[in-house]
Formats: C-alpha cells, sequence, structure tokens
C-alpha cells in the first residue's frame, strides 16, 4: 500500500488541509463521499486520497455541482477506478488493509 492510501490522519489535520469544516467532512460522509476508517476509539482517519476527494467534492459543490451530481459521475469511473473506490470503501467498513499484489 503507498503512502497515499494509509488512513492515518485525524479529523483536526483534516480541516487544517482541506479548508473545510469538522461538520463539512462528517456531512460528505453522511452522503457516501468518503470513507473514513474508525480507531477503536471511534475516531475517524482519512488517508491522502481522502483529502484530495474532500478538496475535489467541495470544489464541486462551490461551482454549483450537485452531490447526486458527483455521484453519478462516479457511475461512469473506469472499472478500475471503481473497484479501488469500492474496496476503499471495504476497507472502511470492516477495517481491514488491502493485500499486495
Amino acid at each position: 500500500m503507498d503512502y497515499k492510501s494509509k488512513k492515518v490522519i485525524g479529523m483536526g489535520v483534516i480541516t487544517e488541509l482541506t479548508g473545510l469544516s469538522e461538520r463539512q467532512v462528517r456531512y460528505y460522509e453522511s452522503k457516501g463521499l468518503v470513507f473514513p476508517e474508525r480507531t477503536k476509539g471511534g475516531s475517524r482517519k482519512y488517508s491522502f486520497h481522502d483529502v484530495e476527494r474532500l478538496i475535489d467534492v467541495a470544489s464541486k459543490l462551490e461551482d454549483g455541482w450537485r452531490i447526486q451530481d458527483i455521484k453519478e459521475r462516479e457511475k461512469r469511473l473506469s472499472s478500475k477506478q471503481r473497484d479501488d473506490l469500492i474496496r476503499g470503501q471495504l476497507n472502511s467498513a470492516f477495517r481491514t488493509y488491502p493485500t499486495k499484489k
């Protein structure tokens, strides 16, 4: 796993890197736009890919996109991109880590 995929960044750093509030980040999570892992204590952990994703989502929303538009665009991703996205969602949901190929 490359360093950009490791979920090691806490919420405080995420808000500093993205300029988003904690509430915005949690909202995007609730809408299925980002999938942090949870520690045993329940804290969210994000990756650098998540940082890029959050910035992209916020930018699109500022440009007038709707959340539904963003999700529709994801449906048109290449199969590898879609597989990577789903793998990230499953890893986050089940706190698993991808195996090296």
